[in-house]
């Protein structure tokens, strides 16, 4: 898992995958970040994303660096704890000019049963499971 986030880190930039009734929506992130051993996303509840993943907690994420990409499969769930909030929002002090961990806004939520996939031109696939 901390391979993920690295490259994730690293990128800079990945595009996170919902459904939204047949529709899939795809939109760009920056934040990703581990806590008690859980790779965690950041958003707004007010965000129509919150609400894709309310309905339907499928989530898939995608980035490119170096020839690579990583796929990262699985189950967004919201953790609601302040800890958790504010544990991201530390680690992101940039989104605090948006965001708090007790401004009833602020949503991380981490990957279950997710499946991270390595690929690139020319190699096999590897798979990461967390």
């Amino acid at each position: 898992m901390q391979e993920v986030c690295e490259f994730l880190k690293k990128a800079g930039t990945y595009y996170l995958a919902t459904v939204e009734g047949d529709q899939p929506r795809v939109r760009p992130f920056g934040t990703v970040h581990i806590f008690e051993d859980r790779l965690y996303i950041q958003t707004g509840k007010v965000k129509p994303v919150s609400k894709q993943l309310a309905a339907n907690p499928k989530a898939e994420l995608c980035a490119f660096m170096d020839g690579t990409w990583l796929r990262v499969a699985g189950e967004l769930v919201e953790d609601d704890r302040r800890e958790a909030r504010k544990s991201m929002l530390d680690a992101y002090p940039n989104l605090r000019a948006m965001y708090s961990e007790d401004d009833g806004n602020t949503q991380v939520l981490y990957f279950r049963n997710a499946t991270a996939t390595f690929s690139s031109f020319g190699a096999a696939p590897r798979e990461v499971k967390f």
